[in-house]
Order: structure tokens, then C-alpha cells, then sequence
């Protein structure tokens, strides 16, 4: 209740509620004039037929008709006064039935419902709110970021300008404000000053207009930008943007840096000092078929197989964990290991590789000029002559036939990359792609986080997605390089070791059991230990590196009172992952 007049003060303040409701009563004394002009001739005409009665019930019976009520004890007998009464009538279903709710909904009603989802919807944040993250769009990269931040417990707020969205966002538990993107004061009600970060990831004209406004307010704060093109990337740089972020160059090389026969076999992912964090495709190599205790990876090259991947499932393998054509080997180990481990897998048959890109859209074609830097032979398979270019080797056909499959050369394909931008024609094309070759390496493109899951399932061996690929980026920046996304919902972190397990083993502090992370590396005074056994001791200023879910790595943080906003650590990234 206490709410209620705080809602009706904030209606009353507006210019427009003000005319609104000068014209609500406009309207109510057009209409009380009528009631009392009807009241009066009334009286004459009753006193024309010998009638009398009182002003009172001359309102009455005015009321009782125009309302359509007519309860009939109150009647005309002459030819005049039933007239009169159908006047009455007629005027009273306009003015009373139709114009009067209408005039109330119109001026009164829908406004005041609208101030009160106004003033429901916040539009600002707290002034002692420090070090938030300031998210500019509502596309796919930054809901992404603010279920990432919402699991680590980070404060953030999601700039909306239009209001039903902020209060279907509000009403869904998100931390939402209501501003326009353009207007510095928006800026200074998000507190600015104190904002770890600002994302601005819409088109790239509305990012450069906040990137600029946001620059002009505050020249240190940290600000990402997403970029669609080319030449916003520079664009955005000389606004002022810290690092800019375009996407389909980093897709599109992902893409094409996960193909089967790649240079080297083991993708790195993270660099933690000597420790590197890579991924392996099983498929093609004498891996296939054995377990993890068969392969003898870690006795015959060092490297420790962490995680394995299959179908978009990750699970920490066993010893007697199945190889399968379809699974991605996470590996941690030293850069020596890891070439070893490219040297113990490779063969002839992986070094002749054949890539059909299905799709030659933008990301098509940068994963087809990342396939050239590489030297491996390409072909895209695209239906719209408008998007072929002269340089790049191309079948002019639909993915889905049969026919053009074959002249592109799917028979001899070791790999095939699928990068439409609709997921469902990515799903049917894997589907059919696997039915034609059950052999085929797939790696296909997702735009929305929903159908990774399904494309995995239709037989994708990798997905990827703008998503997951620029939240990984952020991600890192902003916990600075602390948090590393391998993929939706699997992370690495670099935190100290606790208080309450210094002294202890690896093997005494059962980690692993109580949160289901994996410890992949210790780091003291600049040196690392990558894949401790079990007895080697956790020692105070040592920081430990781990691989785990998000829900691992949560109660991790929460069971241990460790906070990831520390300083910056050394952990970096390929420059292609990161920098596109």
C-alpha cells in the first residue's frame, strides 16, 4: 500500500498525465453539463403532461436512462416525452457506455498503468555498487555473460531502453536498468565511475556511439566492443574502445583451426606458464578403439588426459574411459609433451586433408582463408552466386543435395564445416551429412546457446558459437585471466591455494571429491608444476590451476572463500582466440 502513492506521485509529475487529465475532465463536465440540461427539460416536459417531481429524482431518472437501466417506474405519456427519453437513451450509450471508459482507459487508466511499470522498472543502481559490469544488449554474447557473471557472483546490470523488456528481464530475476543507450546521464545513473567493465555489444553503429559517450564520461574504463565488420574494428579503437572483438574472424578460424589434420593434432586453448591446456580431436588417430589406460598417453608423452568430450558431454575420464571416433581429448601438459603427443598420433592419413565448407557467408569465408594460411584444400558449397569470390575454390549448389555434395568432393572430405547462420538448416545438414559419411569429422556453427545440445545430438563432433567464443574473451579480461571457458559450462581457473590446505598433499586435500574439480598444475614463484602426483605438498603463495563445471568451480570458490578479482596472473591465449 505504501507503494501505491509513490506510483501515483511519479504519474502526476509527467506533462503529458497533466493534459491527460485536464482532458479526462474536459470530458466529465461535458458530461455532467448534459446530465443537468436532461434533468431540467425533464421538469418541463413532466409539468406539460401534470407531472411533478423533484429535482432529485429528475437526476434519477436522467441516470437510470442514459445508464440503459430504465427501471420504468418513472415514464412519459405523451409522444414528446417518449421522444425526449429516446434522446436521453441514444446520448446516454454514447457518452456513458463508449466515451466514458474509453476517455478513462485513453487519459487515465493505460497512462497510470504505464507509470506504474515505469516506476517499477529501476533506472539506476545502488551509488555504493562497485566494481559491476555494464551490459548493452540483450543479444546472445551478453546473456551469455550475465548468466556467467550471475554464477560467479559478480554484480552487473543490463541496459534496456525499451520498457516491456526491461520489466520481462526485472521479472525474470536479472538485474536490469531502463535508460537509452545514447544518453551520458543513463551512464552516470549506472555509476560509472566505479564499473569494472562496459560491453557494448549491439549493431556497430549504435557500439561506436557508446563507446564514444562512455569515453567522454570516463576515460579509463575498461570498455569490449563487438564488431560485425571489418572496418568497425578500427573504427571503434579511434572511439576509444579497450579491445574490440570481431566475431567472425574468430569464428571462422576456430572453425577451421578444429578441422581433422590440422598442423598440429592438439589445439591450445590456455597457457598457464609452462602448462598448456589443449584439445585433440580422437578421429583418425591410433586412439580410437583403446581406452585411456591403453593409450599409455601420459606414460609414453607426459601430457594428462583432464576431460573428454564426446557429443557435447564432458566427463573426467577414468583409465577405463572408451576412446570413441567422436571424442575431443582435453590435454594439460608442457609445450614439449604436447608435441610429442602431435609426433605419437600423427600419420600420413591426417596429414592429406580435404575440407567441404558448407556455407559461404562471412564465416564461411574466414574459415576458408584460415584453411589457405594453412595450406589445406577447401571447398565451400554455397547456393547464392552473390556471396562466392573469385579466390575461393566453390561448388554453386544447395548443402542439402545430394548432387552437389558430391561434385565438391564429399566422398574424400576429412572434414566438414557447417557455418549457416540458421541453426535449424545446421542441424538438418548435419544430420544428413552423417547419415552420408558416419565417419565424417562435423564441426558446425550454433547462433543460439539452445540448439548447441541439438546439434551435438544430430552428430556435430565441435560446436561453436559467437556466444561462447566472445564471453570466453570477456570472461578472461575481466577476471583477469583467472576464468577460462574450454567450452559452454567448463572453465579453468588460477586461484591461491586456500589457508585451510596448506601442508597438505594433493591427494589429503580431496579437492576432487568434494568439488569435482581437477587440479592440472601448481605455480610458485614463477615455476609450475604441470600434472602433480597425487603427494606433492600444497604450500602457502602457491596457486593452483584447475579444470571443472561452472557448478564445480562455484562451490570450489564457495567452499574455500576465494574471490577471482585478484591481480592479473599469467594466463594467455592464442592471439587468434583472443585478438581475432
Amino acid at each position: 500500500m505504501k507503494f501505491i502513492p509513490s506510483q501515483i506521485a511519479f504519474f502526476l509529475r509527467g506533462k503529458t498525465t497533466q493534459r491527460n487529465i485536464i482532458a479526462l475532465m474536459r470530458f466529465l463536465a461535458l458530461l455532467a453539463a448534459l446530465v443537468s440540461m436532461y434533468s431540467v427539460l425533464f421538469h418541463y416536459i413532466m409539468e406539460a403532461e401534470g407531472q411533478s417531481h423533484s429535482w432529485v429524482t429528475g437526476f434519477y431518472w436522467t441516470l437510470t436512462v442514459m445508464s440503459t437501466l430504465g427501471f420504468g417506474d418513472i415514464t412519459f405519456h405523451s409522444d414528446l416525452g417518449r421522444l425526449f427519453s429516446l434522446v436521453v437513451l441514444l446520448s446516454g450509450i454514447i457518452f456513458l457506455l463508449v466515451l466514458l471508459p474509453f476517455s478513462f482507459i485513453q487519459f487515465f487508466y493505460a497512462p497510470w498503468l504505464e507509470a506504474r511499470n515505469r516506476a517499477r522498472a529501476p533506472r539506476a543502481l545502488p551509488a555504493d555498487i562497485r566494481g559491476h559490469v555494464l551490459v548493452t544488449n540483450t543479444d546472445p554474447v551478453g546473456m551469455s555473460l550475465v548468466r556467467k557473471l550471475v554464477s560467479y557472483k559478480t554484480p552487473y546490470a543490463l541496459l534496456v531502453s525499451d520498457m516491456q523488456t526491461a520489466l520481462d528481464q526485472h521479472d525474470a530475476g536479472i538485474s536490469v536498468v531502463l535508460g537509452d543507450w545514447d544518453d551520458p546521464e543513463t551512464y552516470r545513473h549506472l555509476q560509472l565511475d566505479s564499473a569494472a567493465l562496459v560491453l557494448a555489444n549491439g549493431s556497430d553503429e549504435r557500439n561506436t556511439n557508446i563507446v564514444a559517450t562512455v569515453r567522454v564520461l570516463h576515460p579509463t574504463v575498461p570498455i569490449i566492443s563487438t564488431a560485425d565488420s571489418p572496418d568497425s574494428v578500427d573504427i571503434m579503437t579511434l572511439a576509444g574502445s579497450t579491445q574490440v572483438l570481431y566475431l567472425t574472424d574468430m569464428l571462422g578460424r576456430a572453425l577451421a583451426r578444429n578441422i581433422i589434420g590440422n598442423t598440429r593434432h592438439a589445439n591450445i586453448l590456455a597457457r598457464f606458464d609452462e602448462l598448456l591446456v589443449a584439445e585433440a580431436p580422437a578421429n583418425g588417430t591410433r586412439l580410437v578403439g583403446r581406452t585411456l589406460a591403453e593409450s599409455r598417453l601420459r606414460e609414453e608423452v607426459g601430457v594428462n588426459v583432464v576431460g573428454m568430450w564426446d557429443r557435447g558431454v564432458f566427463v573426467i575420464p577414468s583409465p577405463d574411459s572408451q576412446i570413441g571416433n567422436s571424442v575431443i581429448l582435453v590435454l594439460a601438459g608442457s609445450e614439449e609433451q604436447l608435441a610429442a603427443f602431435d609426433r605419437s598420433v600423427d600419420s600420413p592419413a591426417m596429414r592429406e586433408t580435404f575440407v567441404l565448407i558448407l556455407g559461404g557467408g562471412r564465416v564461411g569465408r574466414r574459415a576458408a582463408a584460415a584453411l589457405r594460411e594453412m595450406g589445406h584444400e577447401h571447398v565451400i558449397v554455397e547456393k547464392n552466386p552473390d556471396e562466392i569470390r573469385d579466390d575461393t575454390p566453390y561448388v554453386l549448389g544447395s548443402a542439402a543435395d545430394i548432387d552437389a555434395l558430391q561434385r565438391a568432393g564429399i566422398d574424400k572430405a576429412t572434414s566438414v564445416i557447417i557455418t549457416t547462420r540458421n541453426d535449424d538448416t545446421n542441424i538438418y545438414l548435419t544430420i544428413y551429412c552423417r547419415r552420408l559419411r558416419p565417419d565424417l569429422h562435423i564441426i558446425s556453427r550454433s547462433t543460439l546457446e539452445q540448439n548447441i545440445s541439438t546439434l551435438h545430438h544430430a552428430g556435430a563432433d565441435l560446436v561453436l558459437s559467437y556466444a561462447s567464443l566472445g564471453l570466453n574473451a570477456i570472461m578472461n579480461f575481466l577476471k583477469n585471466n583467472r576464468v577460462f571457458m574450454i567450452a559452454e559450462g567448463l572453465d579453468i581457473v588460477n586461484v591461491p591455494v586456500p589457508s585451510s590446505l596448506v601442508r597438505r598433499t594433493l591427494q589429503e586435500s580431496g579437492i576432487r571429491k568434494k568439488t569435482g574439480c581437477s587440479v592440472i598444475a601448481l605455480r610458485s614463484n614463477g615455476e609450475s608444476i604441470v600434472n602433480p602426483a597425487p603427494n606433492t605438498l600444497l604450500l602457502e603463495n602457491m596457486e593452483m590451476v584447475l579444470i571443472g563445471r561452472v557448478d564445480s568451480i562455484r562451490l570450489l570458490l564457495d567452499t574455500y572463500a576465494i574471490a577471482l578479482d585478484a591481480d592479473r596472473s599469467g594466463v594467455s591465449h592464442p592471439p587468434s582466440i583472443v585478438d581475432g
